[in-house]
């Protein structure tokens, strides 16, 4: 129960990131905004311990990005965290293409554990599209990192960029079930 709580409580605040370093550059120094992400991604993984080889590498990535941001102590070393969360998704879907099963088809079998040729092949189609998003949300973070204004850095990462997930995570769905009640019927 603890660990769920902490697991939720972590999981909001990085949501939350962008608008916590909006409001914070404005009290304190940016090293100290990133010492407090590092602090909550190091206990991230800490906790983690029965983590596999992966979630463990993006953990100690995004340590290490910490380890950066309060070393530079600047309010751009601050905004590179969604590029940083952007690309190493992008790695982490990227990678399961190669070394099966691709990361939707996990997800999938959590649901159903026995999954037919042809969802096999929709779950890897997924996982590319999702590919596609990664790189192109990178790149938009990107962007609004170097050139943007802070207001429309905070408010693309921390609210538009989470709109078009649930609007590429709800088109899926859609797109799921029209294709299961095809194959059913």
């Amino acid at each position: 129960m603890r660990r769920r709580l902490l697991d939720s409580s972590v999981g909001l605040v990085l949501l939350s990131y962008p608008f916590l370093v909006y409001w914070g550059i404005h009290l304190v120094q940016p090293w100290q905004i990133a010492a407090v992400l590092l602090v909550i991604l190091g206990l991230r993984f800490l906790c983690s311990s029965g983590s596999k080889h992966g979630n463990r590498a993006f953990m100690v990535g995004g340590v290490l990005y910490g380890i950066f941001a309060v070393w530079q102590n600047s309010e751009i070393s601050l905004r590179f965290y969604p590029v940083w969360v952007n690309f190493s998704l992008l790695a982490l879907f990227w990678v399961s293409l190669y070394f099966p099963p691709p990361v939707v088809e996990r997800l999938a079998r959590l649901q159903h554990p026995v999954l037919s040729a042809q969802a096999i092949h929709y779950t890897r189609k997924v996982t590319q599209v999702w590919c596609v998003f990664f790189v192109a949300n990178g790149l938009l973070a990107l962007g609004t990192a170097l050139w943007a204004e802070f207001y429309w850095w905070s408010l693309y990462n921390g609210c538009i960029a989470y709109l078009l997930m649930g609007a590429l995570m709800g088109g899926e769905y859609w797109v799921r079930l029209k294709r299961m009640s095809a194959d059913a019927g």
